[in-house]
């Protein structure tokens, strides 16, 4: 293990940031987010406006470390883990998001002391703050919402993506199973003890200001960061790389794409409901989805949709691929018609800026949030209505001059999602946070 004594800091009275993370694929967009955020630091360090920073990780990373050290982080393998922390996780990855899960929720929540989700209720943990103290930490960054910003009590910037277990709690996957609980103990105490907010768009920040004002969180206590399509698709699809997934997944001529795991809210139901009125209206259209569905609510989620496309009868023209690796996704995306995404969550997805990245037309959902992100560079449906779905697919599916059309769209709005701008917006992050730092 590299211990942070390993590369000391050079910049004499540069802001020592510490850096905590998402470390597994796994967590899909949050990974994606984490990569995207210490990319952005990557100019600071160069510049010497922030020492080299801690970047903690578990010992099971995926994390590029090494290309990380040679951009200027000094990488540490977390050590601040309690023994009930050490017990509970392991039981955690094991529990999947079925009764065991439950038994994991109300352990953790126990340790936690969550609800009720006041400040009172907060598990501190003095040593862990002594710990970063005493390697000069000046403020923590936490690229997702974790518990540990607040216990441990060390300045901090922490994102919150998404309230929907406020805005949406019909769906299980932010409301079930202690999961209601769980988020709102580490929003709630996360965002007012915060020194900086981050959240992913301007919707985003009236939900969190909306959820917790009363709390003294203010407009002025946030910052908009945006996610970001994941870097291997900047290189884009080669004509190999087609032709080889195209004989791999035995990919029908032309399909639509969607690359999303089985959870209710990402609604591959309504996609069956659409494929079948396409049918019955003389147009055979094919649909390619990537993803997993494991665990007991996406297994259900995933069996309901397989079930309802053999009741239609249409079976044959929905393609799962389940887990697919990076290196194929810009490919199997390129070659698809066009990205259809009829999910109930946002503000932002990352989808459709991958799609936008490869000049592929976006189909999505018309819900606030999603509708600004998109702008006039996607045809926006009516998650709940199967019907408006096929509509705009079938308009996609028939009409050379609209596909071209939004890609032309695309590429002007893409604009905004570029490295460098990414890179302004964290430069500027860090310095409203150094200021708020100054102020306390």
């Amino acid at each position: 293990m590299e211990s942070a004594g390993d590369q000391s800091a050079t910049t004499t009275g540069a802001l020592q940031l510490g850096v905590f993370p998402s470390a597994s694929t796994g967590d899909g967009g949050i990974f994606q987010y984490s990569l995207s955020l210490l990319d952005g630091l990557v100019p600071l360090i160069a510049a010497g406006a922030i020492a080299h920073p801690l970047l903690f990780h578990p010992r099971q990373s995926d994390l590029p470390l090494e290309e990380l050290r040679q951009a200027g982080f000094r990488t540490v393998e977390f050590p601040f883990r309690s023994r009930r922390d050490r017990v509970l996780d392991p039981l955690r990855r094991l529990a999947g998001d079925g009764p065991a899960r439950r038994a994991w929720r109300r352990l953790r929540l126990r340790e936690a002391a969550a609800p009720p989700p006041g400040e009172a209720s907060i598990r501190r943990r003095p040593e862990l703050a002594r710990a970063l103290r005493e390697l000069g930490i000046d403020l923590m960054i936490y690229p997702f919402p974790n518990g540990l910003a607040f216990e441990i009590g060390v300045p901090y910037v922490m994102t919150i993506h998404d309230m929907q277990h406020r805005l949406q709690p019909r769906f299980p996957e932010v409301s079930a199973d202690g999961e209601w609980e769980w988020r709102e103990y580490v929003f709630r105490n996360g965002a007012r003890e915060a020194t900086l907010l981050l959240v992913d768009s301007e919707t985003s920040r009236d939900d969190v200001v909306d959820a917790y004002g009363e709390n003294g969180v203010t407009v002025e206590a946030i910052e908009v960061l945006p996610v970001m399509p994941a870097p291997y698709l900047e290189a884009g699809a080669t004509a190999t790389d087609r032709q080889r997934v195209r004989e791999g997944y035995r990919l029908p001529p032309r399909y639509f794409f969607y690359p999303a795991q089985f959870w209710p809210h990402k609604n591959h139901l309504a996609i069956i409901e659409a494929v079948a009125l396409l049918r019955d209206t003389g147009e055979d259209v094919d649909v390619v989805l990537a993803g997993t569905w494991s665990g007991s609510v996406r297994e259900e989620t995933h069996g309901n949709m397989v079930e309802r496309a053999q009741e239609l009868g249409i079976a044959g023209r929905i393609h799962v691929l389940g887990y697919v690796p990076n290196k194929d996704l810009p490919a199997l995306l390129a070659e698809s018609v066009a990205l259809v995404m009829p999910t109930f969550f946002g503000p932002t997805n990352i989808p459709p800026l991958e799609a936008w990245l490869l000049d592929v037309p976006v189909i999505t959902s018309d819900l606030r949030g999603i509708r600004e992100h998109m702008g006039d560079a996607a045809v926006l449906v009516d998650p709940t209505n199967p019907g408006a779905l096929a509509d705009g697919m079938r308009r996609i599916w028939t009409d050379a001059e609209l596909r071209a059309s939004l890609v032309e769209r695309a590429r002007v709005r893409r604009t905004i999602y570029t490295t460098e701008a990414h890179r302004e917006r964290v430069a500027r992050i860090v310095e409203s946070a150094r200021r708020r730092l100054q102020q306390a």
